[in-house]
């Protein structure tokens, strides 16, 4: 049996209008109907038009928030030689190299929320795919993840680096920044990963690309953006 829904979150999605809002609109109505005591994340999410059973339908990238997530991202680097000492510079939370693998393949360890390795190390890091590939968390050259400069892929993950990736639904699912954002930081974030989404349509899709757009914060409502945005973000 459902569970039914709590009164506040009843009234919150009560609010949403039948029709599409725009960007603004709808950072502001989400803040207005908060109800939970803790800092929500607010996510936004595109429903595409591509076939994810292909490989040349992917649609995946990463991009950095111009005003962050509004948390600061563990990261870990598996690395050697002078890269080690790279990334204790760079501020990386964790740093190792064999070691580290043994750890994370032995004890299922994933205390960070990204992973950094260096080319050489990725044969080791290979074994982990059990572990770290249902998390999200495995190393690969087209987020920038596996790279020599681990230096600058801390820099750009503690800034508010995140990573997009279409699922077997042809969803995109993208965190924004926090509900207690100013409203113009939540807009400029939701922009740029709209821009980010749009560039990254692959050659091979057909049709309507960006199908629908929704706003919405951990325990408020979804809400329903103007598909013009996303022909907007990449304008602007």
């Amino acid at each position: 049996m459902a569970k039914k829904a709590s009164k506040n979150i009843t009234k919150a999605r009560a609010a949403v209008e039948s029709r599409n809002y725009l960007l603004p609109e709808a950072v502001t109505l989400l803040q207005k109907v908060k109800f939970a005591k803790f800092d929500e994340t607010v996510d936004l999410t595109l429903r595409l038009g591509v076939d994810t059973r292909h490989a040349d339908q992917m649609v995946r990238g990463t991009v950095v928030l111009p005003h962050g997530l509004g948390k600061t991202k563990i990261v870990a680097v598996i690395a050697s030689g002078d890269r080690l000492k790279d990334a204790e510079a760079a501020g990386a939370d964790f740093v190792g190299g064999e070691e580290m693998v043994e750890k994370i393949q032995k004890e299922s360890w994933t205390a960070f929320d990204a992973l950094i390795a260096t080319p050489d190390m990725m044969k080791s890091v290979g074994r982990l795919g059990k572990v770290l590939g249902p998390r999200g968390l495995m190393p690969n050259p087209k987020t920038g993840t596996v790279t020599q400069d681990v230096a600058a892929a801390i820099k750009e993950i503690k800034a508010g680096k995140v990573e997009f990736r279409a699922d077997k639904t042809a969803l995109v699912h993208v965190p924004v920044g926090k509900l207690s954002f100013a409203p113009e930081k939540l807009v400029d974030n939701a922009n740029t990963v709209l821009a980010s989404v749009m560039r990254a349509k692959p050659s091979a899709a057909k049709g309507k690309y960006v199908k629908g757009i929704t706003l919405s914060s951990t325990m408020g409502p979804g809400v329903p953006i103007d598909g013009a945005a996303a022909d907007a973000a990449v304008k602007a």
